[in-house]
């Protein structure tokens, strides 16, 4: 095998690829990428048995061959190189490769490209296009409420749910953690067979939203029962799916919040940010307090230091007080774009929706703490 390519074109594939390679594994060949050099096409793969990604480049292939390598060091290698640096890799017995760049030059050990698993691609399963730009931004409105607890391992992702709407198809994406939840939909063009709802794993969804971020065009996607694949530009991403069944969201987001305020969204985020100073994990709750025209933010911690502030707004409705924690309003009011958001509440003891006026398909539920 013997190819050449220039250092910002393998590196950029590198990156990509760099964040799925599982670097404590007991399978030493899964800390590697496979490298397949054939018809002016290198093809580099890697897999955590979970996640997959292969991707194809245009570059000087002079002999064809395969061989694996390790992902850490290469991407290393590569990186500290300079920009117009130009690197060729030669291997004539898959054993050892040689990497040599301007004046530098190192002699990898390999391991059998016949150890690296074989990536399977789906056969059949639903499929649809979209904009990359706008399924970038469903998952980013929405990934920050994923679930962390392994007990709950069915909220360790978003819902992806596509539901046939009028000749068309709304494509929703939902995280909670059982505190708060992101709801975030958008119709596309075009029928799907019949709706489907799956849920990707956390780490799938954070690697796809790297790699998202670099594109704009449209991409395709396939998913059936138990994996989803991705395929962008000269890039497929397959990854498996949770096997769980998710909450049916659609009961938690309330419909009888007859409350509503809007409030100036900076100032919100600058009084929760100023009174939070002095909460902390033993005492994260802020305590709203709704009165006319005037809402109230205090809390005292553990040390029975206070905070309170007041924030002018035309409000009328009902009095009372309700309790969040900090830390979670601010994650919602940060995801909010508007210049004035809406809040709709019912009481002290039930779940509130924040929303903007601009994008009524984007809804965020937040829990009360008691206070």
């Amino acid at each position: 095998m013997k190819f050449q390519i220039s250092k910002q074109k393998i590196f950029k594939s590198l990156s990509h690829l760099q964040g799925i390679v599982d670097k404590k594994n007991s399978l030493p060949i899964l800390s590697n990428i496979l490298i397949e050099a054939k018809d002016n096409f290198l093809t580099l793969s890697s897999t955590d048995m979970d996640i997959s990604i292969v991707e194809k480049i245009e570059c000087n292939i002079l002999e064809d061959g395969s061989t694996t390598l390790n992902s850490q060091i290469l991407y290393d290698i590569v990186r500290k190189l300079d920009d117009t640096s130009n690197v060729e890799l030669i291997s004539n017995d898959g054993k050892i490769i040689t990497l040599r760049a301007n004046g530098s030059r190192f002699s990898l050990s390999c391991l059998p490209k016949e150890d690296f698993p074989i990536i399977e691609h789906l056969n059949e399963g639903t499929n649809l296009n979209i904009n990359s730009k706008i399924l970038f931004k469903l998952i980013d409105k929405t990934k920050f409420a994923i679930s962390n607890e392994e007990t709950r391992y069915f909220l360790n992702g978003l819902y992806f749910n596509l539901h046939e709407e009028n000749n068309k198809t709304n494509v929703t994406l939902v995280g909670t953690d059982g505190h708060r939840l992101a709801k975030f939909s958008h119709q596309i063009e075009g029928k799907i067979k019949s709706d489907i709802g799956v849920i990707i794993p956390k780490k799938t969804i954070n690697e796809l939203s790297k790699l998202l971020s670099e594109f704009d065009d449209d991409i395709e996607i396939t998913i059936s029962s138990n994996k989803i694949i991705f395929y962008i530009n000269n890039l497929v991403f397959i990854s498996k799916l949770i096997d769980g069944t998710f909450p049916d969201y659609k009961r938690v987001i309330p419909k009888d919040n007859n409350n509503t305020l809007e409030i100036d969204r900076e100032n919100l985020l600058s009084a929760v940010d100023r009174v939070s100073t002095i909460a902390n994990d033993k005492s994260p709750v802020i305590k709203f307090k709704f009165l006319k025209n005037v809402l109230n933010l205090n809390t005292i911690n553990n040390d029975n230091s206070t905070a309170t502030e007041d924030i002018n707004l035309n409000y009328d409705g009902d009095d009372f007080e309700i309790g969040f924690n900090s830390k979670y309003i601010m994650d919602i009011v940060n995801n909010l774009e508007d210049e004035n958001i809406t809040l709709k509440l019912k009481d002290g003891s039930s779940p509130i929706t924040a929303q903007e006026k601009s994008n009524s398909n984007l809804v965020y539920v937040l829990m009360p703490m008691r206070v």
